[in-house]
């Protein structure tokens, strides 16, 4: 039940454990992908992508999107003037009109998502686009209350969750799969990552691989690449 997720949601605010728990409860909305970016000025970041048929899909979003394409979202402004602790949604369809043609093409025509609601969701210290994506095959849209509750959800637990040393991207992934994302990114080998875990050296090269394609790279460039903006 919705409620219990929700619950749960709250349980885990601010940790590590939270997205997760998270996804799981956007799973109940009936769409395919949910990308969270916190917009601080001229900068973009990626706190959670996902998609719920193609892991990779959602990574490969979300990384062209801060490549420069954010400054192109027609919602920004809006974003950028919202007032704070207000959470305000807007569809695909009212935003359609505003949108350019190569942006519509590269998010939604290409990745077949048709339809999509975002929550403007504005606190203390971060400005969130909490969205949610439907392709053809699926809902038209999820439901607005539950939106606005993932919304705020999403921003209590962001704010909470600043000061923790984990990467935004890299808390969809497993507790293994994080840790050798953490080692590569302090400039570890596998054979030293593999130490620390207690495991082969060839498990740290699945556990990469497995991170990998959930981020949507294929190299450490492309995980410094996510981590660091």
């Amino acid at each position: 039940m919705p409620v219990r997720k929700i619950d749960a949601c709250l349980e885990t605010l601010g940790s590590d454990a939270f997205a997760p728990v998270f996804v799981d409860f956007v799973a109940t909305f009936g769409v395919d992908q949910i990308m969270v970016f916190s917009i601080e000025g001229e900068r973009a970041r990626c706190l959670l992508s996902y998609h719920f048929a193609n892991a990779a899909l959602a990574g490969k979003l979300a990384t062209a999107y801060l490549d420069g394409w954010f400054r192109r979202d027609p919602l920004l402004p809006e974003l950028a003037a919202a007032r704070t602790n207000s959470v305000q949604l807007r569809s695909l369809d009212a935003i359609t009109g505003e949108m350019d043609v190569d942006y519509r093409r590269k998010f939604f025509d290409a990745p077949g998502l048709v339809a999509k609601t975002t929550v403007l969701a504005v606190g203390e210290t971060l400005r969130l686009f909490v969205s949610f994506y439907a392709s053809a095959g699926s809902a038209d849209g999820c439901d607005p209350d539950l939106a606005r509750v993932a919304g705020r959800l999403a921003l209590l637990h962001f704010e909470r969750a600043e000061e923790n040393s984990t990467p935004a991207p890299l808390r969809v992934l497993s507790e293994r799969e994080q840790a050798v994302c953490l080692g590569i990114l302090s400039g570890r080998k596998a054979e030293a990552i593999a130490a620390d875990l207690g495991v082969a050296s060839s498990s740290v090269v699945t556990y990469r691989k497995r991170a990998y394609g959930k981020l949507g790279i294929t190299s450490r460039a492309g995980l410094f690449a996510i981590c660091s903006r």
